[in-house]
């Protein structure tokens, strides 16, 4: 026998493993299984063999360990699981693939492509639970992420490597907003988690909102609302995991993930199965600890690439401080908030920039940039707080001059702030909003009463 052949077998040996790790179901508990045995570890994935042997098995990722009982969540349905059919641990941990392959392609949680082409080739395994990078190595935001939104990018200046949450209710432009900055970005890669998305959804945002032009930069990942609990959680990580690799090698990377809620909704799901106590509106405790852990692997690096992350938060009940909603004010740099009430009123994208903050956009752009912008929320803000006087016809011109201005302002400001789908320059939409708010003088300077 040659030492080539000898080596190889070498190899396959030392990865080949000679002990079998096995258990047994003894209940199924909700969406849990509960076995006896095998020795595993947290996070672990194991494969539970139905009692019809012609069938596959199931795979299942070990979530909770109590005494000699393990509890397994399933990664798809459990018929044909009974008390009794075997559990065999895998050794392994989830992971997915990575690489440039990937780009232009729609992939569930697993790397499996769902737009009907093959597999990618080429690709990296990764793992999907990565470690956030050490804060101290993590570069500032320095440098500005155009979005070809008007708004965002004169009143809340995003940064490379910035996390900002997009907080909306059902029905008011999130996804079409998303769709937007996904194709006009100033990003060299888009990375796209729909997590909890509507089936009909999914294909109607890489159609319509996100179109070839935002797809052949991007990589979706899906986990629809009919996945289990597990694949949802696992989508959301490997979407990051995915954009990390894009981040090590130098490049400037775009995530959304739409939405964080429905990802706390799984990861509330798992941990009443794993057997947490419930706290605030039924959240377990790991979904307060999960958040931070998601958003924190985002951001920049010492690689000079960067993650932006923009996470839309879909709100209860247009309740802005519901419990998700304030863990994710409380963890990014930035929340763009979009109103109801402006939607109603014919306006996209509906953000209200009286809720609506960046917290690094004071390091990011000019000192005229910045006082430009409070110039503009200023002046939305004496024209929301004079709303109901003006609109009664109890104010009579002249009596406060800030609020004269303003409502001089109010048709050129507001006509600024309602954009089409297409995208515009920062430095186009800098002074086309200069030119909203210097409007009256011009006015008055062309004779115009």
């Amino acid at each position: 026998m040659t030492a080539p052949v000898l080596a190889r077998l070498r190899q396959a040996t030392a990865r080949s493993s000679l002990v079998r790790r096995s258990g047994r179901v003894r209940q199924l508990v909700g969406l849990g299984v509960v076995s006896h045995g095998p020795d595993v570890a947290i996070g672990e994935l194991c494969e539970i063999v139905p009692r019809d042997g012609a069938a596959p098995p199931i795979e299942a990722e070990v979530v909770a360990l109590r005494d000699d009982a393990v509890t397994l969540m399933p990664y798809g349905p459990l018929a044909g699981v009974a008390a009794g059919c075997e559990v065999v641990a895998t050794g392994g941990r989830p992971s997915i693939g990575v690489g440039d392959t990937l780009l232009g392609r729609v992939i569930d949680a697993t790397g499996r492509p769902l737009d009907g082409r093959r597999s990618a080739g080429g690709l990296a395994e990764r793992p999907v639970r990565g470690r956030p990078v050490n804060p101290l190595e993590r570069p500032r935001i320095r440098s500005v992420m155009e979005t070809g939104v008007r708004s965002i990018d004169t009143l809340l200046t995003v940064g490379q490597g910035q996390r900002v949450g997009i907080f909306a209710g059902s029905g008011v432009g999130k996804s079409t907003l998303l769709g937007m900055i996904a194709r006009h970005a100033q990003a060299e890669v888009n990375v796209i988690a729909l997590i909890g998305e509507r089936g009909r959804e999914v294909a109607e945002f890489i159609d319509k909102h996100l179109g070839p032009q935002g797809l052949a930069r991007s990589v979706v990942v899906v986990a629809a609302s009919d996945e289990p609990a597990l694949l949802r959680l696992r989508a959301a990580y490997a979407a990051i995991a995915i954009a990390e690799a894009f981040r090590d090698a130098g490049r400037q990377v775009l995530l959304t993930m739409d939405s964080v809620t429905r990802f706390a909704m799984a990861r509330r799901e798992v941990g009443l199965s794993a057997g947490e106590p419930p706290t605030a509106r039924g959240y377990t405790p790991s979904v307060f600890s999960e958040i931070p852990e998601l958003c924190e692997r985002c951001g920049t690096s010492a690689s000079g690439g960067s993650i932006t992350a923009l996470m839309t938060v879909l709100v209860e009940g247009d309740d802005m401080n519901e419990p998700i909603a304030d863990a994710l004010r409380a963890t990014l740099d930035g929340h763009i908030v979009l109103s109801r009430t402006i939607a109603q009123r014919g306006h996209f994208p509906a953000i209200d920039p009286l809720r609506s903050a960046s917290r690094v956009m004071p390091d990011i752009v000019t000192e005229a940039d910045r006082s430009l912008a409070v110039r503009a929320v200023r002046t939305l803000s004496v024209i929301e707080r004079n709303r109901p006087l003006v609109e009664l016809g109890a104010y009579q011109r002249g009596s406060n001059p800030d609020l004269d201005l303003a409502l001089a302002c109010e048709p050129a400001l507001q006509s600024f702030l309602d954009q089409s789908a297409e995208g515009v320059s920062r430095e186009a939409a800098m002074k086309a909003l200069a030119a909203a708010l210097d409007a009256p003088s011009t006015a008055a300077a062309g004779g115009i009463r």
